[in-house]
């Protein structure tokens, strides 16, 4: 059952983009037709010229904007060239169909005008984030993907840069961090590290679709990779000799939770909110947090978050002592960056030694329970409940 709701959900992610493509072709003969019938659409030729440039622009996307979206655009796309639906709704078992005839129906009584409006903004939309979050050039062969790399001050700051997707880490962010990380230990020029997120969102945790789009013969492979770049991740966290300051702009989930553990201060909005919501995705705790978080807070209160799923608000999370300070949100930036400017100033030799006299009696403990954390997650990457908990998942974003 698992395997077959597992398929049906990797079925839906091709059978969408697919169908779109061939929707577009069919399309161009529908409009050959149009001109012949007297069509309504040749009322706006307008938006006929917009809309073939936006499906042409779809095509150029590089980055999977997720079932939901493309369920969305799908929906649209049908509303726009065939109108209201008028299809029969499909049979319990057909999930793709379903889902599909959902994403088109709820658009009611639209106009195809509006709903060729709508999907050219939505295009628009997705590859305009795209473009604002693409690789920053750095020099010959390094490129960060959605991240913005600020140098100043002697503050070297990573910003997850990817709003549209509430900044979830995709397998190629888990490795730039990294690099980004290395790159602010081996220069001079900074003598601390800021970790934050752009848009309403600090970060979403880990952008799920990493899971889509793989065959079932597939997934062993992935979850031994999967392993190998998480140990890294959170390796680069433990091993960096600076100060690694975690500025919380709003909710926190899963890995962006985790991490928070392994930095040196954390400063948060009074909007952030943080959710470890493992048990119920089948999965378990990573990045330390099963020996941190109860150092930190005991382990009744840790077990709220790791074991039962429990959400904490912004000053739950300070009387916990999970974070240093919370600011109110209209003043939160100007606040932190006060901080951290007065913290950029101090000697960073002495910086360094004393992080190092505080952590490093720690250190291969934390590398220990990092491996030993990475493994079980390896395993239960492939088990039943964390597929189940995954096709459920996606069945209610669908």
């Amino acid at each position: 059952v698992v395997r077959v709701a597992s398929q049906s959900k990797l079925i839906l992610n091709c059978l969408i983009t697919s169908n779109i493509s061939r929707s577009i072709i069919q399309n161009n003969c529908l409009r050959s037709i149009r001109k012949l019938s007297g069509s309504p659409a040749l009322l706006y030729p307008a938006h006929d010229a917009e809309f073939e440039k936006a499906k042409v622009r779809l095509n150029s996307l590089k980055e999977d904007p997720g079932s939901d979206v493309k369920l969305k655009m799908y929906g649209l796309f049908k509303q726009a060239t065939q109108g209201k639906c008028n299809a029969p709704k499909p049979g319990m078992m057909d999930l793709v169909g379903k889902a599909k005839w959902n994403a088109w129906n709820d658009l009611g009584s639209l106009s195809q005008e509006d709903a060729q409006k709508t999907y050219i903004d939505l295009v628009n939309q997705l590859a305009g984030a795209e473009e604002a979050a693409a690789p920053e050039n750095l020099g010959p062969g390094v490129q960060y993907e959605n991240l913005k790399i600020t140098r100043e001050n002697k503050i070297f700051q990573i910003q997850l840069n990817r709003p549209t997707k509430k900044n979830a880490i995709t397998w190629q962010m888990y490795k730039d961090i990294g690099k980004a990380l290395k790159e602010a230990t081996e220069s001079d020029a900074y003598s601390i590290a800021v970790l934050t997120g752009s848009g309403d969102y600090y970060c979403s945790g880990n952008d799920l679709s990493n899971f889509t789009n793989i065959k079932p013969e597939q997934i062993p492979a992935m979850a031994k990779d999967g392993r190998a770049v998480l140990e890294d991740f959170v390796n680069a966290f433990i091993d960096f000799p600076k100060p690694l300051i975690a500025l919380v702009n709003g909710p926190a989930v899963g890995i962006s939770v985790t991490t928070l553990g392994l930095c040196d201060a954390v400063y948060c909005s009074d909007i952030a909110t943080f959710h470890t919501p493992f048990s119920a995705l089948g999965q378990a705790p990573e990045a330390c947090s099963s020996y941190i978080f109860p150092k930190i807070m005991g382990y009744a209160k840790a077990n709220e978050l790791l074991l039962f799923n429990r959400k904490i608000t912004a000053a739950e999370a300070k009387e916990r002592n999970f974070v240093s300070d919370v600011f109110p949100n209209d003043s939160f930036q100007t606040e932190a960056t006060k901080r951290i400017l007065q913290y950029s100033k101090c000697p960073p030799q002495s910086l360094r030694i004393s992080k190092v006299l505080v952590r490093s009696s720690e250190l291969q403990t934390l590398k220990d329970v990092n491996k030993e954390e990475c493994r079980i997650l390896e395993e239960r990457w492939q088990s039943q409940e964390c597929l189940n908990a995954l096709v459920a998942f996606f069945s209610r974003k669908s």
